[in-house]
């Protein structure tokens, strides 16, 4: 069992993160790997609570105190067993996931709750370094074929999975290499692609076949899939990008979308590009948006050599610390997060909203024109209120558009498989994950854009709907909730 006090013994530290002056100088992880000592006192806290609400707080419905434990008496291979059988990419999630689990921990009632996504991360870590991530392949084949249309965290999950159930898996993807906004999307100072490219050897021995570089209704036609393939799962992600088309100046050069900036720069850490299209060296940046995909472009411009960069967000400075009145535990708290990139440079400034983008003469952005705002919910409808006289300027030879995303994209071959957009840019589908016969769906193209842990999951259960349509015997693990609502809610 648990050390029941072992909580009263440690308290809460995560490992030390590489030194400012020397990580912004390259693209390696902000993280080194932490020591083992360090890893078993934090797991060691991991209470023996009686209902672990980290289960209910976790969309893969990850085991979370039973390879705590493990950790804690230093059994690695049960624990990195015990981690996989829920979690198929723990080594993604531990990097990005922001831990919904640990908002939920009980410990974090009274204390500070368990590093339980260090924890993780580390067990996956471990698993890598000695040998445990190997692959698992299906001692027979089911003569079935699966196309699966993505290559993010979704659907490398259910791509996984189908194939160790023995069915003949292809994943195609766009880009030029596999692994979606895993790849592209996200800078290397939080994953690095080695990790990717690790568990993407594994995937290819167990049976999974990777097309890269395939446009899927150019290269290859929504009929020929069908042809092709017995089941085609559809898992292209919400890459749609939030826009403020209406702003004045929005079309002025040196204004984007977040993507814009990252993408390009991370195709040069990997050597596939010479130099960035978008570079912040040698100026001022103004990032609007105050989460994750902001936090990124952040820390790319300091890379970059940024001369001065800013981070805008709506919403006025929250809390350090849970306000148990709005938001009560076991709920995910809306609390100021402070990201790596933060100590690393620049400022934030809350409770403003762009108002122009102000043109130099010559058709580039020279300014960000602000206000300070009130955002309410009035009635059941968010309004946001300008507050007079508070205009001002900030400078700007480059503007980044962190504002969150629409959904998937349309395009063409969605109406060729018989699936439509919804309103919200998402694509619906029955109880059994199917939005038309044969055509499966899953991860933020079904859900809009989410956590990757619920990216995974998605995966998973979709995985699990196209193995009993293709009248596969029995049933592939999936999680415990694949279609009920997170505890994390985004505001």
């Amino acid at each position: 069992m648990p050390d029941p006090n072992g909580f009263l013994r440690y308290e809460r530290q995560l490992p030390k993160r590489r030194p400012v002056p020397v990580r912004i100088k390259d693209w390696r992880e902000v993280y080194p790997p932490a020591g083992e000592e360090l890893i078993r006192e934090q797991a060691t806290r991991c209470m023996d609570c009686g209902i672990p609400f980290c289960h209910e707080g976790c969309p893969l419905g990850n085991r979370i105190p039973d390879w705590n434990d493990l950790v804690r008496t230093g059994t690695w291979a049960s624990a990195a067993e015990s981690l996989h059988a829920t979690n198929n990419f723990p080594e993604f999630t531990g990097r990005l996931c922001p831990a919904p689990c640990e908002a939920a921990c009980v410990l974090g009632i009274a204390d500070d709750p368990v590093t339980i996504k260090q924890v993780e991360v580390e067990i996956a870590n471990h698993a890598f370094d000695h040998g445990y991530v190997q692959p698992q392949i299906a001692p027979t084949r089911s003569g079935k074929s699966v196309a699966v249309v993505g290559s993010g965290p979704a659907g490398l999950a259910a791509a996984q999975q189908l194939a160790r159930a023995g069915h003949d898996v292809t994943v195609f993807e766009r880009d030029d290499r596999i692994g979606g906004l895993l790849r592209y999307g996200i800078p290397d100072f939080k994953l690095e692609k080695e990790r990717i490219d690790d568990r993407l050897a594994q995937m290819s021995a167990e049976g999974v076949v990777f097309r890269a570089g395939v446009n899927v209704g150019v290269d290859i036609t929504a009929a020929e899939l069908r042809a092709q393939f017995d089941a085609v799962l559809l898992a292209c992600g919400a890459l749609a990008g939030r826009d403020t088309a209406s702003t004045p100046g929005r079309a002025l050069n040196g204004v984007h979308l977040a993507m814009e900036h990252l993408v390009p720069a991370n195709r040069v850490v990997a050597k596939l590009e010479p130099f960035a299209s978008i570079d912040a060296a040698g100026k001022d940046v103004v990032i609007i948006g105050g989460g994750d995909t902001g936090a990124d472009c952040l820390g790319v411009a300091h890379r970059q050599g940024a001369r001065n960069v800013i981070q805008l967000d709506q919403y006025p400075l929250p809390p350090d610390t849970r306000a148990a009145a709005l938001h009560p535990w076991p709920t995910w708290p809306v609390i100021l997060r402070n990201y790596p990139a933060h100590e690393e440079g620049g400022d934030r400034v809350f409770g403003v909203a762009v108002q122009e983008f102000v043109d130099d003469g010559d058709g580039n952005v020279a300014a960000v024109r602000i206000a300070d705002v009130v955002v309410e919910r009035i009635d059941g409808v968010r309004t946001v209120t300008v507050t007079e006289g508070s205009q001002r300027d900030l400078p700007a030879q480059l503007v980044l558009l962190a504002i969150g995303f629409e959904g998937t994209e349309d395009q063409p071959f969605l109406a060729d498989l018989g699936v439509t957009r919804t309103k919200r840019g998402a694509v619906d589908t029955d109880s059994g994950w199917q939005a038309a016969p044969g055509v499966f769906i899953a991860g933020d193209m079904h859900k809009g854009a989410s956590l990757i842990v619920w990216a995974i999951a998605e995966g998973r259960s979709a995985a699990s709907a196209i193995h009993a349509y293709l009248g596969g015997a029995g049933e592939l693990p999936a999680p415990v909730r694949p279609s009920s609502q997170p505890l994390a809610a985004t505001r």
